[in-house]
């Protein structure tokens, strides 16, 4: 089991309590076999879709957008990059219900699964080598507070009998359906870093988020307005990695805070601590230390 430390968020230079991450973005060299997957087997529902890019997700929210990019090659073991979307499902019932979908589509993707005692999760790699989590939260008034340190784990957790404690007829038979079961949207993403300081130092210290966990020297977990993570980076599989050359995986990562007062006092930040950006009032885009590309927006801008 990995243990984890953390630290009750402090006030002060902070993003916005209510920021949220938006879609993720992704290179893909099979546009089709990569829709039928979020679409059939996770159960997202296409949004929109051309000849080059389809957005996957539930009523109106963009959860995955794939891009067409065949040109591209797979980045070298090793590699910075995206070590998985986490797609935050509503309710126990509708994780269930994608959960089941994916092993009557794809059950060859199941990696693994995880009581985090703030959420329950199950682990997927998508057919391109994607990693994918999908969860569902515990209400925040059931995650536990001890001496200033959030109390979460990694325990086991049945995936058959997760589904006989919340699978209904009605789930598996439309699995994607909103209405019934509630929406899904993405809840954090997890970034392979080179190491794990530089990343605190950059998504802590310079672009605002709070750090809230902690495994070690391996792993840093921030978020904005106490959430348990809205985003993590690890070095479990890239230790030393530099800089990201272009290749499939990881195209875009997205970040929505609630008005312009909040864009404007990041893109302050970003100069203040001269990080090269765009920003053209409504959204402010910018690489992190790894060349993994962020774009933050408004939640209008990002509507």
């Amino acid at each position: 089991m990995n243990t984890f430390e953390a630290t009750v968020p402090t006030p002060g230079d902070k993003l916005a309590a209510d920021t949220a991450m938006g879609p993720v973005t992704l290179l893909v060299a099979d546009l089709d076999g990569m829709t039928t997957y979020y679409r059939d087997a996770v159960t997202l529902r296409v949004l929109s879709a051309d000849r080059h890019t389809v957005t996957l997700g539930r009523g109106t929210t963009p959860v995955v957008i794939l891009e067409h990019s065949p040109a591209l090659a797979h980045a070298p073991s090793g590699s910075a990059g995206l070590f998985h979307t986490a797609i935050l499902f509503d309710t126990q019932a509708a994780l269930a219900a994608s959960l089941y979908s994916v092993a009557r589509h794809a059950p060859g993707t199941f990696t693994g699964s995880a009581d985090h005692l703030v959420s329950q999760a199950f682990y997927f790699t998508d057919p391109e080598g994607n990693g994918v989590e999908l969860y569902w939260d515990r209400d925040r008034s059931d995650w536990s507070w001890v001496h200033g340190q959030v109390e979460m784990d990694t325990i086991f957790l049945d995936p058959n009998q997760y589904l006989a404690d919340h699978l209904t007829d009605e789930a598996a038979d439309a699995p994607g359906d909103e209405t019934l079961f509630g929406g899904a949207r993405v809840g954090h993403i997890h970034l392979s870093v080179g190491d794990v300081a530089t990343a605190r130092s950059f998504y802590v210290d310079t672009l605002g988020f709070d750090q809230t966990a902690a495994v070690g020297n391996t792993a840093v977990f921030v978020s904005a307005g106490g959430y348990h993570h809205h985003m993590a980076m690890n070095v479990w599989n890239s230790r030393g990695a530099g800089p990201r050359m272009p290749a499939l995986g990881l195209g875009r990562v997205d970040i929505v805070v609630p008005d312009g007062d909040a864009l404007g006092a990041l893109g302050e930040r970003l100069a203040h601590y001269r990080v090269e950006r765009q920003d053209d009032g409504r959204t402010v885009s910018f690489d992190d230390p790894w060349n993994n590309r962020l774009f933050v927006t408004t939640g209008a801008g990002a509507a």
